[in-house]
């Protein structure tokens, strides 16, 4: 007796692409609404002279193409322009291999929010020199991070699956 073959459904190039353009235009949507998120909570967290990751990336991307930072009047929209940027650029990755793998959709986006926040809070911004190390972060901060990427990662999942089906 032969087993029951798995089901399993075709893909075709069109899906990766539909995946990826859905995920950019959620991760857009999801930047926006971790910004919100953020911009509501803000007052509750320790006040901070450093600038955000998004502005430092800003200058030292800016820096690195023309040699010249952000000008100071602009460093407030050109780290905004990153996170967006960066938000959408997760978002068509998240779409792309969502279309593929539903396990990455676990918790209607949770885990992709989890999954962000760790990975780029705890190990790449650090590692980019964009902010201190998770060890020098106030626990507080972990926690606004971590609930940052959870707005993040839930309007991600549930832009994508309207735009999706």
């Amino acid at each position: 007796m032969n087993p029951m073959p798995l089901p399993h459904r075709r893909f075709a190039a069109t899906d990766d692409l539909r995946g990826l353009a859905a995920g950019a235009i959620a991760g857009l949507f999801a930047s926006a609404a971790m910004s919100v998120f953020q911009a509501m909570v803000s007052d509750l967290l320790p006040k901070s002279d450093d600038p955000p990751a998004t502005e430092i990336a800003a200058d030292k991307t800016a820096e690195a193409v023309t040699g010249s930072p952000v000008p100071e009047n602009s460093k407030a929209v050109a780290g905004e322009a990153v996170h967006y940027a960066f938000g959408m650029g997760l978002g068509a990755l998240y779409g792309m291999v969502a279309e593929r793998e539903r396990v990455v959709t676990f918790g209607g986006g949770s885990a992709f929010g989890i999954v962000t926040a760790l990975g780029m809070d705890d190990v790449v911004v650090p590692a980019l020199d964009l902010a201190p190390s998770p060890a020098e972060t106030p626990p507080a901060l972990h926690v606004y991070a971590i609930v940052s990427h959870l707005v993040f990662g839930f309007t991600t999942e549930a832009v994508r699956r309207l735009l999706r089906g």
